[in-house]
């Protein structure tokens, strides 16, 4: 696969996934190794600076359509307030961010990547979100001092 290119095929993207997986675990890929491979099997084009994987539910940060940080779990949106999906810019940053719409909830290290309130933030890894996409604590600062407004996001299925 090109990097760059967009995996629409979430079958042969997990068989990939899988193929590294096994490589990694089995001892075949090490360190700097598995992790570059990694980056290259990101589902985002080369444009994007975070990309998310719905399917696979996991996100990376990537420069020129390689991966540099991740693959990192997250939740997304439950059903009815499903996460979008599509090409988004960031739109503004806020470390100690409280919903206005959810009772103040805290959302730490928020990243508002739609003119709807998504955002990457702090949150369960367990549960779906309102449409935002949860990251660690560990993941969602490094999110949070990566990405700068006017980056882009690719949010695919």
């Amino acid at each position: 696969m090109q990097k760059g290119t967009i995996v629409r095929n979430s079958t042969k993207h997990a068989g990939r996934l899988a193929a590294v997986a096994a490589l990694v675990f089995g001892g075949a890929l090490t360190g700097a190794a598995a992790h570059a491979d990694a980056g290259d099997i990101t589902p985002c084009g080369n444009t994007a600076k975070a990309c998310v994987d719905l399917s696979s539910k996991q996100a990376w940060l990537q420069s020129g359509g390689t991966g540099y940080y991740g693959p990192v779990p997250i939740t997304s949106g439950k059903p009815g307030a499903d996460t979008p999906v599509g090409t988004f810019k960031v739109q503004w940053k806020d470390a100690d961010h409280r919903s206005g719409e959810f009772d103040q909830a805290p959302m730490p290290n928020a990243v508002f990547f739609t003119n709807t309130g998504v955002a990457f933030h702090e949150g369960s890894l367990q549960q779906e979100s309102n449409g935002c996409v949860h990251l660690s604590t560990t993941a969602s600062k490094r999110f949070f001092d990566e990405l700068n407004p006017g980056d882009e996001v690719q949010v695919v299925q």
